[in-house]
C-alpha cells in the first residue's frame, strides 16, 4: 500500500527525462572524470552573473545588519521594486506599465503555478505546442486541469495555428507559450503572434468568456541574427507574460521572477489581486529577499551574450560535419536535431556510450529528436565531436546492415 497520493507515486516512477540524464551524468563524471563527459542534459547557464549582480550583493550586505533586512514585505514583493520593474518592462515589452501591472514571484515556475492556481478550475485545460517544457504538465495537473499538447509545425516548429483552432474547445482556459522556445530555440513570429492573438479573440468571443494567453519568457534576452522577440502584451487584452532572471543573469538558483499583465486588460486589478493572493497561499509568502535587491541592482544588465552565439555556431558546425539534421535554433541555448534511425531513446543510450549526454525528445512531446544544452563551455563542445560523429557512424552502419540483411 502506497503512502503517496497516486499521481504523485506514477510521476515518481516515470521521472523527468532531463533529471535522469543529469543524474546519469553525474555518475559517468564520478567513473571517468568530469572533463571525459560531454553533458549537454541540463540547461543551467554556466556563465557567470554580471558585475552588477555582485556590486547589488555587496551594497545588500552592507544593510543586512539592518533590522527587518530580511522581514516580510507584500505578497507582491517590493513597491518600490515593482515600480522600477514596470519602467523596465515598458522599454522591453514596447507597451506602457505601471506598477499595478506587475508581480514579483519565485521565479517564472512561481509565477506560471500562482497565475494557473489563480485562473484554472478543476477539469480545464491549457493548451501548449509540442514539443513543450517538460514541467508544464506538472504545473497544470497542480491546480487539477490538464494539459494538452498542440503540434508545431515540423518544419521550423512554430505555432501551427490551424491545429490550435482545432483544439481549442469550451473547456480551454489558456494557451501556454514559449518563445525563444525551450528545446527547439525557436522565435514566434510577429505574424504567428498576431493571428494567434485573433484566434484567441475570436474563440474566447464563441464560448463567451476570455482564454488566457500566457507566455513564459526566461530566454527572451537570447535571440540570434538579429532575430525580433515580439510582446503579446500589446496584442491581446487577456496577455500575461512571465520569466526570471535565471538565465539572463545567471542566477537560476535564486528563484526570483515576475509576471506582467497586458495593461488594457479589463479585469487587471482583479487578476493582480488573485495572483498576491495565490503567491501566499502556495507557500511562496513572498518572493526572495536577497533575489529583489539583485534584480534592482542588475536591471537592464545580462551575461555576454557573444558567448552564447559562439557556442552556437560550434555546436552547428559539430553537427552538420557529423551529418545530422537539425533546424538552426534563433534563441534560446538548444538544438534539437533529429535522432538517427528515429528512436530517439535508443540514439540517446548510444551517445551516452561515447560519454555525450542528450535527452530524448519523447520528454518532450516529441520523439525522434534529441536536446542539446549548448550552455556548457565551448571546449566542451569541441571535445564531444568525435562521440557525435561515432554515435552517428554505428547508426548509418545498423542501417546499411538492415538494407543487406533485406536485399
Amino acid at each position: 500500500m502506497s503512502i503517496l497520493a497516486k499521481n504523485v507515486s506514477a510521476h515518481l516512477g516515470n521521472a523527468s527525462w532531463i533529471r535522469r540524464m543529469f543524474e546519469s551524468g553525474t555518475q559517468l563524471k564520478a567513473r571517468y572524470g568530469a572533463e571525459n563527459v560531454y553533458d549537454f542534459s541540463l540547461g543551467n547557464p554556466d556563465l557567470p552573473a554580471p558585475p552588477a549582480v555582485g556590486e547589488g550583493l555587496a551594497a545588500f550586505a552592507a544593510r543586512a545588519g539592518e533590522p527587518f533586512a530580511f522581514g516580510y514585505m507584500p505578497n507582491g514583493g517590493f513597491p518600490w521594486l515593482r515600480e522600477r520593474l514596470a519602467a523596465h518592462l515598458s522599454a522591453e515589452q514596447g507597451v506602457k506599465l505601471g506598477m499595478e501591472d506587475v508581480i514579483l514571484t519565485c521565479g517564472a515556475a512561481g509565477g506560471l503555478n500562482a497565475f494557473l492556481r489563480a485562473v484554472l478550475d478543476p477539469g480545464e485545460r491549457v493548451l501548449t505546442f509540442a514539443p513543450y517544457f517538460v514541467e508544464y504538465g506538472f504545473y497544470v495537473a497542480n491546480h487539477g486541469g490538464e494539459l494538452a499538447p498542440v503540434p508545431s509545425r515540423a518544419e521550423d516548429f512554430a505555432p501551427d495555428l490551424a491545429a490550435l483552432e482545432q483544439a481549442i474547445d469550451a473547456k480551454t482556459r489558456v494557451v501556454l507559450i514559449n518563445s525563444p522556445h525551450n528545446p527547439t530555440g525557436a522565435v514566434y513570429s510577429r505574424s504567428d503572434l498576431t493571428a494567434l492573438a485573433r484566434l484567441l479573440e475570436n474563440k474566447s468571443q464563441q464560448y463567451g468568456r476570455p482564454i488566457w494567453l500566457l507566455a513564459d519568457e526566461p530566454y527572451r534576452f537570447l535571440a540570434y541574427d538579429g532575430a525580433e522577440v515580439p510582446s503579446v502584451l500589446p496584442l491581446y487584452p487577456y496577455a500575461v507574460a512571465v520569466s526570471s532572471l535565471s538565465k539572463n543573469l545567471s542566477l537560476p538558483g535564486e528563484r526570483v521572477g515576475y509576471a506582467a499583465l497586458a495593461p488594457q486588460m479589463p479585469e487587471k486589478a482583479e487578476l493582480m489581486a488573485a495572483l498576491t493572493f495565490t503567491n501566499r497561499i502556495l507557500g511562496f509568502v513572498n518572493p526572495p529577499v536577497i533575489g529583489q535587491h539583485l534584480m534592482a541592482a542588475a536591471l537592464g544588465s545580462s551575461v555576454d551574450r557573444s558567448v552564447y552565439a559562439a557556442r552556437r555556431a560550434a555546436m552547428a558546425r559539430v553537427l552538420t560535419e557529423a551529418g545530422y539534421e537539425f533546424v538552426m535554433p534563433r534563441g534560446a541555448f538548444y538544438f534539437f536535431p533529429k535522432a538517427p534511425g528515429g528512436d530517439d531513446v535508443a540514439f540517446v543510450s548510444r551517445l551516452m556510450e561515447e560519454r555525450v549526454l542528450a535527452v530524448p525528445g519523447s520528454g518532450f512531446g516529441w520523439p525522434g529528436h534529441f536536446r542539446l544544452a549548448f550552455c556548457v563551455d565551448e571546449s566542451v563542445i569541441r571535445n564531444a565531436a568525435p562521440g557525435f560523429a561515432r554515435a552517428m557512424a554505428a547508426m548509418r552502419g545498423q542501417a546499411d546492415a538492415a538494407k543487406g540483411g533485406r536485399a
